[in-house]
């Protein structure tokens, strides 16, 4: 795993985390609802390839 990716995350992280309290601070929480749900979409996208990885790695580990 690359580590750029973990930044990656992390900056998601903070700007959702950043958008959603504003958004709720101004009373547009369901906005705030759908920025965090658009984060999680976002980093599930970059992670995906390396659970599948994973997932391969250990089907092809128990079928020696």
């Amino acid at each position: 795993m690359d580590i750029n990716v973990i930044f990656k995350i992390a900056a998601v992280g903070i700007l959702v985390s950043v958008l959603n309290q504003i958004l709720k601070q101004s009373g547009r929480d369901e906005q705030a609802f759908l920025t965090t749900l658009a984060g999680l979409i976002l980093v599930l996208f970059w992670i995906v390839p390396y659970i599948s990885d994973l997932f391969k790695t250990i089907q092809n580990l128990f079928t020696l």
